[in-house]
């Protein structure tokens, strides 16, 4: 059935209804449909605190997924996780509701702000879009967000501003960032992942190179000229791209760069002439990086060189990137959410400057395409630890058609342990543990909670 022109359904003033209401990037895109005059209901499979608040801003949100649910709506917006057999995506198609992307709403919306800034990038994307947060915050602009992840200076994962610009992380998962419309858009990198949607890297670049694409003439490519993939996508497309990086040849330059244990610094040069410094309260060259990216972005949109210092300055940290959980036996707990080969290897090499005894790694594997195409990778960064403990594979949208688990990684590495079970991980972590150690929790699924209660109970036997 042919859906028809997304914006006349969004146009319309008629209800829309959300499925999977209380996601990341769900939540505030209900705040949105209801603030331009839509009315929104939606659904979801458990409470918290981001369907309390869209209960408190008048939506009417169900718990539990049910065809009754979708009576009377206009049209319904899906979460990516809710796939064709979701008993109310399957009632819409039944009755000849128009079931849409989210990411299709998020395009239309983003049309009506003069400035989108899309953060795309296999890694890091979650990390610069808070950064550019945090530089629009300091400018004063009033943004609307939406972050894969939790920011404290938002308290949550997104905002709704009064500004004219939009920040969004852009994901390239099922090719969802073409749905957007970036005046700015940043590629912080491009690397090998997705590899049960994308055929091969080629594919990924290709992709990319289409979502830069988007861009229109007076608008921003902002890219990494020190990643060679990134350069190679982007080339063809024969447009002027604004670079960052440290090489030599990058319009907005790092020199002079510190990585200070659990900060880093670098100066900043623009076309050759000294812009700022910045000081960074979070490690690694990855994170510099970053910062670079965000900083581009910020020059970009036209904001003043104090803005980019004050605001990369106040950022500490997102959500689930190396973030400080607490301690147990004398030994400091960090999560993050690493669930790529590349994605470990930063981590560790930021780690590795903070001059622990020991680096204990329980590392949970995402997803089991991800782990069986990247194998090799994930073995030769994970063989870093002193100590590893493997949970088994997140299987998050999949299930395991490649016969693969944490078993195999564990059988190619001295001295790792697989742990079927979190309680039984955490228990292991426990008891290795030992004062002047960082126990690292590592992955995309369910393994931050090891950290937690580990943190929690300081050795009590919390359990998970």
């Amino acid at each position: 059935m042919a859906l028809g022109n997304f914006d006349s359904y969004i146009k319309s003033g008629g209800r829309c209804h959300l499925v999977g209401i209380g996601g990341v990037s769900m939540s505030p895109l209900a705040e949105v449909l209801r603030g331009i005059g839509l009315r929104v209901s939606g659904s979801d499979v458990c409470d918290g605190p981001a369907i309390e608040r869209l209960r408190s801003l008048g939506i009417d949100v169900s718990i539990g997924h049910s065809a009754a649910n979708v009576a009377g709506a206009d049209f319904v917006i899906r979460t990516a996780a809710a796939r064709d057999d979701n008993v109310e995506i399957a009632y819409a198609r039944e009755t000849g509701v128009p079931v849409f992307e989210r990411s299709q709403a998020w395009g239309y919306i983003m049309r009506g702000y003069a400035d989108a800034v899309c953060v795309a990038g296999t890694h890091g994307k979650t990390t610069t879009t808070s950064m550019v947060t945090h530089i629009l915050m300091a400018a004063g602009a009033d943004p609307t967000v939406m972050i894969g992840g939790t920011l404290p200076i938002l308290g949550s994962g997104y905002r709704v501003g009064s500004g004219d610009v939009i920040v969004l992380e852009s994901c390239e998962y099922y090719d969802s960032f073409l749905n957007f419309s970036p005046t700015v858009a940043v590629i912080v990198n491009i690397d090998a992942d997705h590899l049960d949607y994308f055929h091969n890297l080629e594919n990924i670049k290709a992709s990319f190179r289409n979502f830069a694409a988007l861009v229109p003439p007076d608008g921003a490519i902002v890219c990494c000229a020190d990643d060679k993939n990134t350069m190679d996508a982007l080339t063809p497309l024969g447009r002027e791209l604004f670079t960052f990086g440290t090489c030599a040849g990058a319009r907005l330059r790092g020199v002079n760069t510190r990585l200070d244990g659990k900060t880093s610094s670098t100066d900043v040069l623009l076309d050759g002439k000294n812009l700022c410094r910045l000081t960074l309260r979070v490690p690694g060259a990855h994170n510099v990086h970053n910062a670079l990216a965000a900083t581009a972005a910020a020059v970009a949109l036209g904001l003043s060189a104090d803005a980019i210092t004050r605001g990369l300055q106040s950022f500490e940290g997102a959500g689930r990137r190396l973030e400080y959980k607490g301690s147990i036996n004398g030994a400091d707990i960090y999560d993050d959410y690493a669930h790529h080969p590349s994605e470990l290897r930063v981590v560790l090499d930021a780690v590795e400057r903070f001059g622990y005894k020991r680096v204990i790694l329980a590392f949970q594997p995402h997803t089991f395409t991800r782990t069986k195409a990247l194998f090799d990778d994930f073995v030769a960064q994970l063989r870093r630890a002193d100590a590893l403990f493997l949970a088994e594979i997140y299987a998050a949208r999949e299930k395991n058609t490649v016969g693969i688990s944490s078993r195999s990684l564990a059988d190619k590495i001295d001295g790792a342990e697989f742990c079927p079970d979190l309680a039984q991980l955490r228990g292991r972590v426990a008891e290795t543990a030992s004062p002047g150690d960082v126990i690292l929790t590592v992955g995309a699924g369910d393994i931050y909670k090891v950290g937690e209660s580990l943190a929690a109970a300081d050795g009590e036997g919390i359990g998970i």
